[in-house]
C-alpha cells in the first residue's frame, strides 16, 4: 500500500466531499416525515401481529387471560 501524506489525504477527502450531491432542506424534511410514517405503520402492524399470535397461543394452550 502506498503511503499518502496527511495533507494530501485531506485534500482528496475535501475533493470527494465536493462531488457529493447533498439533499435540499425540502428533500430531507419529506424523507424524515416518510420515515416516521413508515415507523408508525410498522409499529401498528407488529402490534396487531403480536396480539394475533398471543390470542392463538392462548387458545391452543387453553390459557385464560
Amino acid at each position: 500500500m502506498a503511503k499518502v501524506s496527511p495533507f494530501k489525504f485531506l485534500q482528496e477527502v475535501r475533493a470527494e466531499g465536493q462531488k457529493v450531491t447533498w439533499p435540499t432542506r425540502k428533500e430531507t424534511t419529506v424523507t424524515t416525515i416518510m420515515v416516521f410514517v413508515m415507523v408508525f405503520i410498522a409499529s401498528i402492524f407488529f402490534l396487531l401481529a403480536d396480539q394475533a399470535m398471543r390470542l392463538a397461543v392462548s387458545f391452543l394452550l387453553g390459557i385464560n387471560m
